[in-house]
């Protein structure tokens, strides 16, 4: 299996999936012509689409998409995604000829109620809940909810790769920065993400990267903690508490601002 990414918007990416078989899935698409255009350049054909949640930005294209390829639409039972043909729900496994692929759906709370991901292959595709060094705001789940889906992508084998749907990985990192100054693979990564000529491309990242500079798979460390219950006047704050405080600050954060958490003090 082969991933390709096709960049849209200002920071979104489409994820195509591939084998030698000339057909392909399409993951998220936001936006018809980037797919399509794609599609076109290696001569692939469209065998399914798959969705993550209910946004414009992920199922903007379905709809050209579909008067291209009938192919089948996969995304959780949401009334606002009009167009899905099959209905998926935790546990159901996806499985397609051509390209030969097999996912397992993941129930994946805490962006939007009814967000899901596809586990498969080494890979985790996880729309809007796990970013590279962040995560996806709470629109509609709870804290708690976020938390229980991040905690069910971190028990993942480490080497997996992480597909998420945005490239915010330095903005997230100059975030972590603030909270892990001392994380040594944090302060690499941003450098490497800052210099001349740097990746435009940060993705995909792994599950074994992520938990080692991700605040908000990190909210175990006892320095973290610390730094949060000192910036919130929190005593002993609880994990909850520490992840909730993070995606609070995260909202309102801008590198060039002063930080949420001075203006809250």
């Amino acid at each position: 299996m082969h991933v390709t990414p096709i960049a849209a918007f200002s920071d979104n990416y489409f994820w195509l999936i591939d084998d030698a078989s000339g057909r392909a899935v399409v993951v998220d698409p936001g936006a018809a012509e980037p797919v399509l255009s794609a599609l076109q350049q290696r001569q692939w054909q469209l065998a399914a689409i798959l969705i993550t949640h209910h946004h414009a930005d992920h199922i903007g294209g379905v709809a050209a998409l579909l008067q291209a390829a009938p192919v089948p639409v996969f995304a959780p039972a949401d009334e606002r995604i009009a167009l899905a043909s099959v209905r998926v729900h935790e546990g159901d496994w996806l499985r397609l000829e051509a390209p030969a692929c097999a996912f397992q759906v993941w129930r994946l709370p805490g962006h939007t109620r009814s967000h899901v991901g596809y586990i498969g292959h080494g890979a985790a595709f996880v729309g809007d809940t796990l970013f590279s060094v962040g995560c996806g705001r709470l629109f509609e789940g709870s804290a708690a909810e976020m938390l229980h889906s991040l905690d069910r992508l971190a028990q993942l084998p480490p080497t997996t790769q992480v597909f998420c749907a945005h490239e915010y990985t330095r903005d997230n990192a100059r975030f972590a920065l603030d909270w892990e100054p001392d994380n040594q693979e944090l302060a690499q990564l941003y450098a490497s993400l800052c210099a001349p000529g740097g990746a435009q491309c940060s993705l995909p990242s792994t599950i074994q990267r992520e938990l080692s500079v991700n605040p908000f798979l990190r909210c175990r460390e006892p320095a973290l903690i610390a730094r949060v219950a000192r910036c919130s006047g929190m005593a002993q704050p609880t994990r909850l508490q520490v992840f909730a405080k993070l995606r609070q600050w995260k909202n309102d954060y801008r590198a060039d601002h002063a930080r949420p958490w001075q203006r809250e003090a």
